[in-house]
């Protein structure tokens, strides 16, 4: 019998996982009258007895005695023929608490979550193959010292924690990697040390902090991005791509949504807690404990049934506004972060920053304004196919499953709501409510908004009071306009253009030559189609 997977450090492996089903096979002939037998794991080191199940589930968790390779305290002959197989290195015991934690992560994300119940099954054959080969070199990287004899650092979290300081001291690229150049030449000989800064990003990429560059142009006529991402001059506008060797003017950086969304159930406790606000939330007439108890929320259900007939269904928020990422003020700058946050999560979890999943990162030095669209595209894309569904693994269920997804309001300031809606929140027009029945009065320059009276009953008396204004309210109350009003009014618009060249027409020697006319795929407009709009200000 083969028990060199005894040896293997890395327990996500199939090899592993199929050595230990073969040890629990054995020991069911041996068991006690209460289904109990010693377990050979490294906590109890076989000075404890458990549960069968709970035995396979310590195994799998905490490693298997590295010296037992006889089982006679379960019930195996003193000197039975076994083969350990092709020797497996032994690694340092370099794991400390930091590299424990990790190990924990990676065994949660690969999707191994176990019950301990009498039916539970190994189903590492479930994931894709090319996902788990994935897990199997971060596994490895993990358990591999970053030097012979190394008892502190591991080579993933070496470089999780060199990237964690570039960051917190904010280091420029060409001194990173100085940096690593000089460590891997002062480290011992043979050390996994990366040399380039593209080796370390690459690692980090399978972890999943990778992201997406995408150039965008001058005057935010459009992204370079799909059918465009090869050409070197804007469609629209003709303005070159770069500004020398291949330098591009602006670029977008674009966080893809999905392996998140997919990594929420990749653990057996997120799993569980995206299903709180269908299986374990109470409800309570006349009180708002969560999104889930209001109306939008429940009027999106009621609209689209098979997409809330799964409690898996993610129903998220997309937040935005402008900040200023320098210190000091002087320096005028705007970079708008989108933000996207999964309301299926019980409040003290929707709310707190880890959950939060950053999309997109608009570059400055102004704000998008009425482009705010341009840089939504792939976005709104990813969004499409996120409604149609993904294949996913739900790990508190132990199967797959089709992940959908949807953006079901938005919560900004008011000066955003026109960026994410297209709505002009400026000018006499400016309530998205009431649109032409707007209540406005001009007061020297500035425009204020009256008429809130109009809003009491016929017969209250303070509309027949002058004392707000000098005269009597005697008007209805503005119309309830329904959103295929909007999104009518918005296609019923022409010689709309994407970016800002408008606005440079003027300038000396410039040629204006508009060539492409503004895509109708606005934010306002997709949540038109696929849920109920809701804008939350604040």
């Amino acid at each position: 019998m083969d028990r060199s997977w005894i040896s293997n450090p890395n327990r996500l492996s199939a090899e592993y996982e199929k050595g230990v089903g073969e040890f629990v096979t054995f020991v069911r002939g041996s068991l006690d009258v209460q289904g109990l037998t010693k377990c050979p794991c490294n906590r109890c080191m076989n000075r404890e007895v458990h549960h069968i199940d709970s035995v396979r589930y310590h195994l799998l968790i905490y490693g298997f005695l590295k010296d037992y390779i006889h089982w006679t305290e379960h019930g195996e002959q003193s000197n039975p023929q076994v083969s350990l197989g092709s020797p497996i290195k032994d690694t340092p015991p370099c794991m400390n608490k930091q590299d424990e934690e990790m190990a924990e992560a990676l065994r949660d994300a690969a999707g191994h979550a176990y019950d301990i119940g009498s039916s539970s099954d190994l189903l590492s054959d479930i994931r894709p193959p090319a996902e788990q080969a994935r897990y199997d070199k971060l596994f490895e990287e993990l358990h591999n010292p970053l030097y012979d004899d190394c008892m502190k650092f591991s080579a993933l979290t070496f470089i999780v924690k060199l990237m964690n300081e570039k960051v917190l001291y904010k280091w420029s690229d060409q001194s990173f990697v100085a940096l690593l150049k000089l460590l891997h030449e002062a480290l011992p000989v043979g050390n996994r040390c990366p040399r380039t800064y593209y080796e370390t990003r690459k690692l980090l990429c399978d972890v999943g902090l990778g992201y997406e560059h995408i150039d965008v142009c001058k005057h935010d006529c459009t992204l370079f991005y799909n059918e465009h991402k090869d050409d070197d001059v804007c469609p629209i506008c003709g303005v070159s791509r770069y500004v020398r060797k291949k330098i591009p003017h602006k670029r977008l950086r674009y966080f893809p949504i999905t392996p998140r969304l997919k990594r929420l159930y990749s653990s057996k406790h997120t799993a569980r807690a995206m299903r709180w606000h269908k299986e374990q939330r109470l409800e309570e007439d006349g009180k708002l404990r969560h999104p889930a108890d209001g109306e939008a929320w429940k009027k999106f259900d009621s609209l689209y049934p098979e997409f809330a007939g799964d409690p898996r269904s993610v129903r998220m928020g997309l937040a935005s506004d402008g900040f200023n990422p320098f210190s000091h003020m002087s320096t005028s700058y705007s970079m708008w972060p989108v933000i996207l946050i999964p309301y299926n999560l019980p409040p003290w979890l929707t709310m707190h920053r880890s959950n939060y999943l950053l999309s997109l990162l608009i570059p400055g030095p102004k704000s998008p304004g009425k482009d705010f669209d341009v840089f939504l595209r792939p976005l709104i894309e990813e969004l499409k196919v996120l409604w149609d569904g993904v294949q996913s693994f739900d790990s508190y269920q132990h199967a797959s499953f089709t992940l959908r997804a949807s953006v079901i309001w938005t919560v900004s300031d008011f000066p955003a709501f026109a960026y994410l809606s297209g709505w002009s929140t400026q000018g006499k027009l400016a309530c998205p409510i009431c649109l032409e029945d707007t209540r406005y009065k001009s007061i020297r320059s500035k425009i204020s908004y009256i008429g809130h009276r109009s809003f009491l009953e016929m017969s209250h008396s303070w509309r027949n009071s002058k004392e707000f204004d000098g005269r009597s309210e005697r008007r209805a109350p503005p119309r309830n306009f329904q959103l295929q009003i909007y999104c009518h009014s918005w296609r019923l618009l022409a010689n709309l253009f994407q970016g800002k060249l408008l606005q440079l027409r003027s300038e000396k020697g410039f040629q204006l030559s508009l060539t492409g006319r503004k895509s109708q795929s606005c934010l306002s407009c997709l949540i038109g189609q696929h849920c109920f709009y809701v804008t939350i200000w604040m």
